[in-house]
């Protein structure tokens, strides 16, 4: 069986985390979308992204292609409905296809030709950037239990002091010692040779990922999950940064999503509540404008291989592209493009050139190799974001 998994209609909405990467290959909980499904169905499985994108997540086509929108989380229900479809047939849910068995080299559309089967239970479905950081929480306590489902957790130093240690899972290699971990309100999950340092004071739901470092002194609150070789400091609640990023010190983020290869001043902070209370305007790719939400709390949505100077300071509900560097005092502007260099006193381009000096000396540092081929993605990326660019 060829499983693809394929970029939906939700892909323009979950920029800027989608510029780089396929929206399988998002983390939200512990893990990747990816790596959910292929748990839930126990096969693996491809990615259908987009054409600039596939020299770096090949594309293998069969005469029959099973294709998921992965922006639906799997159940153990859905993955059994998905492994027994037949030929044409579609699982729907309000008109937009979860999975579909076709001969078809393309993901389908609702059509007259399909057999198409409405889903009735719910599901967890990521329609926006936002909801990576609104829908993270629960999904981080369906994957806790997942992942550690008769599994026992490795040795707790007993220089912590622990609340609800039923809810807390160390894998092997970590370092936690006196720190104060409470699951009471959610699980924590602590990945393969993650640390926490002294004095840490962590609040579940939290996931660490693997090789993940909480600094001396960090308050970190619920719903938040620390990708990959992450370093964070300071203060964070319900914080999604998806791996190789830094925040190493004091300064605030809250109701944010962080991409990979970002950097986090000193002393930065990102407001997440405006100070009439009032609901907030956040950018929308697509519509090339600020929407109109219901939310009262978001912080800052950074794009990979964005970083800002100390100190800086973010308005409520920013956005911020891809390969940013931004400086300078005062609140820079809600929007910030792709490849912008400078902050509230004026922007102009991040030459492409300097920028991937940057990316490629920051991927060094941890024995990442910045290669062509993302280079070439990068060029085109640079190319599509130049008009909301305004030097």
């Amino acid at each position: 069986m060829n499983i693809l998994l394929f970029d939906g209609p939700e892909r323009g909405q979950l920029l800027p985390f989608t510029f780089v990467r396929p929206v399988a290959q998002l983390r939200v909980g512990i893990d990747l979308l990816q790596d959910k499904w292929e748990a839930y169905l126990g096969l693996k499985c491809g990615l259908y992204t987009q054409d600039y994108l596939q020299p770096k997540f090949p594309l293998t086509l069969a005469k029959e292609n099973l294709f998921i929108n992965p922006a639906y989380l799997p159940t153990t229900a859905l993955a059994k409905k998905v492994k027994g479809l037949n030929l044409n047939d579609a699982l729907v849910v309000n008109g937009n296809i979860v999975a579909c068995l076709t001969k078809s080299p393309h993901p389908p559309e609702v059509n007259s030709s399909l057999n198409c089967i409405e889903l009735t239970t719910s599901l967890i479905h990521l329609k926006t950037a936002t909801d990576l950081f609104l829908r993270n929480a629960e999904v981080l306590a369906l994957d806790f239990k997942r992942l550690t489902q008769g599994r026992k957790t490795a040795p707790i130093s007993s220089s912590n002091q622990l609340i609800a240690p039923e809810n807390i899972f160390l894998e092997e290699g970590t370092k936690v010692e006196c720190a104060i971990l409470n699951a009471s309100t959610g699980p924590i999950y602590i990945g393969k040779n993650a640390e926490v340092m002294e004095g840490s004071m962590l609040r579940g739901s939290i996931a660490l990922c693997e090789n993940a470092v909480v600094k001396m002194g960090a308050k970190i609150y619920g719903g938040t999950t620390l990708g990959p070789f992450v370093k964070v400091g300071g203060e964070l609640n319900n914080v999604l940064i998806l791996g190789y990023s830094n925040k190493g010190h004091d300064g605030f983020l809250g109701n944010a999503v962080i991409g990979e290869w970002c950097n986090i001043g000193a002393a930065t902070d990102a407001s997440n509540l405006k100070n009439n209370y009032a609901p907030l305007r956040v950018w929308n790719y697509e519509s090339e404008n600020f929407a109109k939400t219901p939310l009262q709390f978001c912080g800052l949505l950074m794009g990979d291989f964005s970083r800002c100077s100390i100190h800086t300071t973010f308005n409520t509900a920013t956005v911020v592209g891809i390969c940013a560097n931004l400086f300078g005092i005062g609140f820079p502007r809600t929007f910030l493009p792709s490849f912008s260099y400078g902050g509230a006193q004026g922007l102009k381009t991040f030459t492409f050139d300097k920028a991937m000096e940057s990316n490629a000396a920051m991927m060094e540092r941890r024995g990442v190799t910045l290669t062509q081929t993302d280079r070439e993605i990068m060029q085109y990326l640079f190319d599509q974001t130049a008009k909301w660019r305004k030097d």
